[in-house]
């Protein structure tokens, strides 16, 4: 199937899945999880054929700028799905599915240089993949922490708006908020240990940006679970903290990505 086609496709879907979220946020319609499901995996399908068309090519995989992004959106929302079958994320797909519909638009009419990887190199790929997963997390958990930080600051005010009416009570939204930061810790920790093992020099000048921001995001998240079982942060600290740290890893990732490929094209 063309790239177009699976694009379009997958574009069709997530629209679908975001107007269905929407006026099930603002009490217009009544939507299961079966019919949530059932779009979001229809769509997550079309995005994942599109990356096998896009990112991987005959004996490597392509994770240039917008390649990536492509990747780690369709990893976000598949993670959502599977979070949605027993958490109460409804609310973040408002979010994801339009973020994996730009991801994909960005990818069709901008060009990066391509950034090859060996399909033989299992200790790069595995680094990848436990990177992207980390991204991933801790994306939601930005998503989560900025509903929470909202959600706080209405209730403080006793303002009875759609959010606060919609979104899951304070005590279930920040156990959510730190499950998804203990997941993302785990994931970064095991991406760094293999970065370390399987890149020659992780301080490299192509990679100390990324190394230094990834490794003080880390200590952000690490402070903020020590802070939370200490000292019982919570609300609008816990989300002040999440987003600090996520900035850093976004700069890590995606500050390091873009100056090195789209600005000097290496």
């Amino acid at each position: 199937m063309g790239t177009l086609i699976l694009a379009v496709t997958s574009l069709f879907l997530y629209s679908i899945g975001t107007a269905l979220q929407a006026l099930s946020f603002r009490g217009r319609v009544h939507t299961n999880l079966a019919i949530t499901t059932l779009i979001g995996i229809l769509a997550l399908t079309g995005h994942g054929l599109l990356i096998a068309q896009t990112v991987h090519r005959e004996g490597s995989f392509d994770f240039g700028f917008f390649q990536s992004s492509v990747l780690i959106s369709w990893l976000i929302v598949f993670l959502l799905l599977g979070l949605n079958l027993r958490k109460p994320v409804q609310s973040l797909f408002l979010v994801a599915y339009p973020m994996a519909g730009l991801a994909i638009i960005v990818s069709l009419v901008t060009h990066s240089p391509s950034r090859l990887v060996s399909e033989d190199s299992y200790g790069m790929l595995s680094h990848i993949a436990l990177s992207v997963t980390a991204y991933s997390l801790f994306t939601l958990a930005a998503i989560q922490a900025t509903l929470l930080y909202f959600q706080n600051r209405q209730l403080k005010h006793n303002y009875n708006s759609v959010l606060v009416r919609n979104l899951p009570p304070l005590q279930t939204m920040e156990s959510l908020l730190f499950e998804m930061v203990w997941a993302g810790v785990v994931m970064l920790v095991l991406a760094i240990v293999t970065g370390a093992l399987f890149i020659e020099d992780l301080f490299a000048q192509d990679l100390a940006h990324k190394t230094l921001f990834s490794l003080l995001s880390l200590v952000v998240f690490v402070a903020l679970l020590v802070g939370r079982y200490t000292k019982g942060w919570r609300g609008i600290t816990a989300s002040r903290w999440t987003l600090a740290g996520c900035a850093l890893l976004m700069l890590a990732f995606y500050g390091s990505k873009f100056v090195l490929e789209l600005v000097f094209h290496r």
